[in-house]
């Protein structure tokens, strides 16, 4: 069977900042695929590429067979694309706004109607299909923009960001929504930096951090890569580095503990992986105190995307979020400076 999208070797360098370094993955047909990661890590520069929205600098792109590269309106009729940011004319209704789309797409006539209505019954947004997009909250132009993204019924629908900014009620809708697109045998690829989401929705997933696919799997076959228990513990509130590092390697030294990251960003607390055991909190804290060591706070869960990332990177995505806001606040602070 054809993949839906294949991806090798894909390279995009703006200017001095190589956006994607080698991202390679498939996606096959009826399945939602996520590719996870902190703003700035490729993943909307690899889905522009694969939308022809940009043009890569090296690599292979395929949609259902079709070369991106080679023939490229081909392959955007195989495709749907709903962009991070919600552009609508606010003078349209939804239905101009679909009617516009359609022509766009150069549908026949007779089809232009029912698959109107047909991408309104989907979204449940008949009640509103009449009245001026400019009144629409966030989550129905939202679900307007999903509507138009396939309402060509395209082989696999690119979202990028689906939910970011919508509320608790809307992100529901759109997730029963994109899984009832799945189960109906579209393929679906989505960005997001939301784990819960990726966890939620995603068949299979791709990390990726600094243009580079570190790590891909079903989400349960990328926690379970990471092994045991995650335990969190923070000696003091702000942990002075070297009593991390002491404390790093007594706990090392235990039988059940299969690794130890120090954690700067957080206040040098360690993150643990152990092997899954009742008394693991009881012990670590007794020995601990037996080395004069206090404990601010300790937890323990099963692993998570997140630990799949921090096993990989030796942060967590929200540091590595952190990380990228700063940078950019930098940047902007310079280029004013510069002014």
């Amino acid at each position: 069977m054809t993949s839906a999208v294949v991806i090798e070797k894909l390279q995009k360098r703006y200017g001095a900042v190589e956006a994607v370094k080698d991202v390679s993955l498939r996606v096959e047909p009826g399945e939602i695929f996520g590719l996870l990661g902190p703003n700035g890590a490729g993943k909307t520069t690899t889905l522009r590429c694969l939308c022809t929205l940009a043009t890569p600098d090296a690599g292979k792109i395929e949609v259902s067979g079709i070369s991106v590269l080679e023939s490229p309106k081909l392959a955007r009729q195989k495709l749907g694309y709903v962009a991070q940011e919600v552009a609508l004319d606010k003078v349209l209704t939804g239905r101009e706004l679909l009617q516009l789309q359609a022509a766009i797409y150069h549908l026949p006539a007779v089809t232009i109607k029912p698959q109107i209505e047909r991408a309104l019954s989907l979204l449940g947004l008949q009640d509103w299909a009449d009245k001026k997009t400019g009144t629409y909250s966030g989550g129905l132009k939202k679900r307007l923009d999903l509507a138009a993204g396939l309402l060509h019924q395209p082989d696999v629908l690119v979202l990028d960001e689906p939910t970011v900014g919508l509320d608790i009620e809307s992100r529901v809708v759109v997730w029963d929504f994109l899984r009832s697109l799945r189960d109906n045998g579209t393929t679906v690829m989505l960005t997001s930096h939301y784990l819960e989401e990726v966890d939620a929705l995603a068949d299979r997933v791709a990390i990726i951090d600094k243009g580079v696919v570190i790590a891909a799997g079903t989400p349960s076959e990328l926690k379970d890569r990471v092994g045991g228990d995650r335990v969190t513990l923070r000696i003091r509130e702000f942990t002075p580095v070297e009593e991390a590092e002491n404390a790093k390697t007594m706990l090392q030294s235990m039988p059940f503990v299969q690794e130890v990251i120090v954690n700067s960003a957080q206040g040098n607390s360690l993150n643990l992986v152990v092997a899954p055991q009742s008394d693991a909190l009881i012990t670590i804290q007794q020995a601990l105190k037996e080395a004069g060591l206090p404990t601010f706070g300790i937890s323990q869960s099963r692993p998570s995307l997140d630990d799949v990332y921090l096993a990989a990177t030796g942060r967590t995505l929200l540091d590595a979020e952190l990380a990228a806001a700063g940078s950019r606040d930098l940047k902007a602070e310079r280029k004013q400076n510069m002014r």
